[in-house]
């Protein structure tokens, strides 16, 4: 047998899920929610919704409302203060914040173990390039860890202190290990130096970052696309050598914003060189989808998530009824927040294909059709 061959099986295994899903959308969906019911029958929320007597979508759009994190926002503090099956259904293993759209507030998402084995899904875009081209010596080599820290401090909950930090930063430390790649330096490494966001602070983080990888074999690039553009200029500048000289990095996956396949193609490669770039769709609070071939947009995860959208004209349906053409206001359902308004807009692209073209904004659009005008891209795949 190859040496690869077992390696291909677990690998498989990963994404046979997912393309199922994909495959079948309707089913899949129609799965989720079960699931997802189930989850909800066990909260206080859900139970104030009538979890228990849902059967169908409408059923279920009828008992919840479509809610924001504004919405959640109480509730969310109860669960802080020690309430915590009013929306879960264990204990969180951390919080997660971002600088969230609330008037610059940072939001707190509570993350469950549930939660971080859902978020293993952002590696399926690794695992699919490498089953999809069969290069496997890409996890010969290790992951550039240039995530944000895991640790920024600890809030009271209940009795016990609990620690938050940035999501990028959890997934990796709790997560990683499910895929076969190790990232370097360390999560723990990195929140060592802190949770600072100035220019010294991320400096630092930087400085970590190419002491500890000069001499590894860097593979694999993985986080926020800003971020990996920000160390390659750094790089530059501290160091006189652009990433692209040091490592032979077969693949970036990267999220956070639009346009990464696009807009920021040229700069990525530039700095790195000509890696594959597969971009993850995610946020604090999940992973729904990531790109799955060459195609640039992302693929939603039908299979863990359940999908809505809010039209133009207020219609909502579920993300696989869109028509090719067509955007609109992205609502999520995940085991903690039933029918959440995550404040994205979402156009749809030839099925099964996606791209969040960012907030839901009124110049939205606009500035997306600017971007696809000026990159000459006009909605390709």
């Amino acid at each position: 047998m190859p040496p690869f061959e077992p390696m291909m099986g677990r690998l498989q295994a990963l994404v046979t899920p997912w393309h199922e899903s994909v495959a079948d959308p309707v089913a899949a969906q129609a799965r989720v929610l079960e699931t997802l019911l189930a989850f909800y029958r066990a909260t206080g929320y859900g139970r104030d919704h009538g979890a228990g007597s849902v059967g169908s979508v409408a059923d279920y759009r009828n008992a919840f409302p479509v809610a924001t994190y504004e919405d959640y926002k109480p509730l969310i503090g109860r669960v802080m203060a020690g309430e915590v099956d009013l929306l879960l259904t264990e204990p969180p293993i951390g919080w997660a914040i971002t600088r969230g759209t609330t008037q610059g507030e940072e939001k707190f998402i509570p993350m469950t173990p549930t939660d971080l084995r859902m978020r293993v899904s952002a590696g399926r875009a690794m695992v699919n390039y490498a089953l999809e081209t069969r290069r496997f010596d890409l996890f010969e080599g290790v992951n550039l860890n240039l995530n944000f820290p895991s640790v920024v401090g600890t809030v009271r909950m209940g009795d016990r202190e609990v620690e938050y930090g940035y999501s990028s930063g959890i997934y990796t430390k709790h997560v990683s290990r499910a895929t076969p790649i190790r990232s370097v330096p360390s999560q723990d490494e990195i929140d060592a130096l802190g949770g600072g966001k100035t220019a010294r602070d991320w400096n630092a983080r930087f400085e970590l970052a190419y002491e500890r990888c000069r001499e590894e074999n860097v593979t694999l690039v993985g986080g926020v696309a800003p971020t990996a553009i920000r160390f390659g200029r750094w790089l530059k500048r501290a160091h006189g050598v652009y990433p692209k000289t040091l490592w032979e990095v077969q693949i970036m996956t990267l999220g956070s914003v639009p346009g990464i396949n696009t807009r920021l193609a040229p700069v990525l490669h530039a700095l790195y060189g000509r890696a594959a770039i597969r971009e993850i769709y995610g946020a604090t609070e999940g992973m729904f989808g990531q790109q799955m071939d060459e195609k640039r947009a992302w693929v939603p995860n039908y299979d863990l998530f359940l999908f809505e959208v809010e039209t133009k004209r207020g219609k909502v349906k579920l993300l696989h009824e869109m028509k090719r053409g067509e955007t609109g206001t992205l609502i999520v359902s995940t085991p903690i927040l039933a029918r959440y308004k995550i404040g994205d807009l979402v156009l749809a692209l030839r099925p099964p294909y996606f791209r969040c073209i960012g907030r839901d904004r009124p110049w939205t659009p606009l500035r997306y059709l600017w971007d696809e005008l000026s990159t000459l891209n006009l909605g390709r795949l």
